[in-house]
């Protein structure tokens, strides 16, 4: 399966929507971090302000160079996110994430439901 992904903004709750799926390439990367940008663009909170929910139950295993330049996405201060959740599956995907992840403020949930409750938390303190 080659790679799939989405991207969407959702300004009314400051929430950036992803989906992976598949085994992703360097243009895979590309072209995920354009639909990141132009997502990022229909956001109407401040900078670093929004929350992230990244689905990525249906992703491969990944090499360790897609590895590699997942954790350099993640850790680009211009797109780091309030509140990070990811909805994974009992996978070995689970531990590349992990290692990914580093030192960031995010979590790792088994359905959808639960990690934008956990967003939506952070979203009620602030206010």
């Amino acid at each position: 399966m080659s790679a799939e992904f989405s991207v969407e903004a959702d300004p009314s709750r400051d929430l950036i929507r992803i989906r992976m799926a598949g085994f992703f390439t360097q243009a895979d990367i590309l072209a995920f971090l354009a639909a990141r940008r132009d997502a990022h663009a229909r956001l109407h909170c401040g900078a670093n302000q929004h929350l992230t929910l990244n689905d990525v139950r249906d992703m491969k295993i990944q090499s360790q160079e897609m590895v590699d330049a997942f954790r350099a996405v993640l850790a680009d201060p211009l797109y780091r996110s309030r509140r990070l959740a990811f909805v994974i599956g009992p996978t070995l995907a689970r531990t590349q994430l992990q290692r990914a992840l580093d030192a960031r403020n995010a979590r790792c949930f088994e359905d959808v439901w639960a990690a934008e409750a956990w967003l939506r938390l952070d979203a009620a303190e602030a206010a």
